[in-house]
């Protein structure tokens, strides 16, 4: 794919699948809401969740989006790299208000969370947002492109 594919398929993707490493090198996917602002990927999650303490001990990150059913339809989006930590207010809020407007009415009220979960989230408000910096090299795919036929 061109770079102008790349992101237009990362911008349009509603969840991307993030893979961080454990302390015995194990790697952990998770999926995540994620944003494209300033042309880097977005996510965030809670300061004291697993992923965040990954991500403290080891910055290397995989992320994916992908889409398509047929195989001549899937595409994918591959990046890996390190995640940053972003604390620039004005990045900040940036990224804040083009997830607001991305997922505006997907969310879940907290009162409607389960006990355990409600929990967590209540006990930790504290948010860690991260830039992915990805390496050079994105790698991509789009199956459509061959212009296979349909099947009769």
């Amino acid at each position: 794919m061109t770079p102008a594919e790349i992101l237009e398929h990362l911008v349009s993707a509603h969840t991307g699948i993030v893979t961080t490493v454990r302390r015995d090198g194990m790697p952990i996917s998770t999926p995540v809401w994620f944003v494209v602002y300033d042309g880097a990927v977005y996510f965030g999650t809670p300061s004291k969740s697993k992923k965040a303490a990954r991500l403290h001990h080891d910055a290397k990150i995989g992320f994916l989006v992908e889409g398509g059913k047929r195989w001549a339809e899937l595409w994918a989006v591959n990046i890996t790299g390190h995640a940053t930590p972003v604390e620039a207010p004005e990045e900040l809020e940036g990224v804040a208000a083009v997830q607001g407007e991305k997922y505006a009415g997907f969310t879940t009220p907290r009162s409607q969370y389960p006990d355990d979960a409600r929990e967590f989230y209540e006990r930790d408000n504290q948010r860690i947002v991260y830039r992915i910096d990805a390496e050079e090299r994105i790698l991509s795919w789009d199956n459509s492109k061959l212009r296979l036929s349909e099947p009769a």
